[in-house]
């Protein structure tokens, strides 16, 4: 039962993700870390959105095996392929036409509360996901603050390919899924009880 409720979990947090990330790109808009530079790179390259963000996940299951164990690489890995089915499926079925800043608003949210539901369930969606909660474990690092250095090396480079308005646009979205991150996301019970001790 515990595991069923795990796997669901994922897949609704998957579902999310790629739900928000589709918003987003259907108005030209990033968002932070290994999708922002998947969504960067479909506008030089051929490949899909999909396909980019499952080849640019592929170098950091080495650092997620060693420093995060197996279990938590295989969710991950489980993770990533299903949000690069999921993200070609709703581009191919699901058509919007939505105002920049809705875009913004509704795209960091989602982006946001998916991640929550898989930091939550032991798995994350690769890329610099891996990075925070490897940080988190290994030096105590919340997530929210590896989340907001991608952030701006990101929108240093948006700047490249994006307008000012879509910049800002894009802003908005990079805060409103920190700030979700920022809220709910509770580092494990370990690391809340050495935050007790060295109280």
């Amino acid at each position: 039962m515990k595991t069923t409720h795990r796997w669901l979990s994922i897949i609704e947090g998957c579902l999310l993700v790629a739900l928000g990330l589709h918003i987003l790109n259907s108005a030209g808009l990033l968002i932070s870390g290994t999708a922002g530079v998947g969504m960067i790179l479909l506008r030089v390259t051929d490949l899909s959105f999909g396909q980019l963000f499952f080849l640019l996940n592929m170098p950091f299951y080495i650092l997620s095996w060693y420093a995060l164990g197996r279990d938590f690489t295989l969710r991950t890995f489980a993770s990533i392929s299903l949000l690069s089915v999921l993200s070609e499926l709703i581009k191919a079925h699901v058509h919007l036409s939505i105002h920049p800043i809705l875009s913004a608003a509704l795209g960091g949210l989602l982006v946001g509360f998916g991640l929550i539901i898989l930091f939550r369930h032991n798995a994350s969606l690769g890329g610099l996901n891996i990075l925070s909660v490897y940080l988190e474990r290994r030096f105590r690092i919340h997530a929210s603050r590896t989340t907001l250095v991608a952030d701006i090396g990101i929108l240093i480079a948006a700047f490249v390919f994006l307008d000012l308005a879509d910049l800002g646009y894009s802003l908005l979205a990079f805060l409103l899924l920190s700030s979700v991150v920022g809220r709910y996301h509770r580092p494990p019970k370990w690391a809340q009880t050495a935050l007790l001790d060295s109280k």
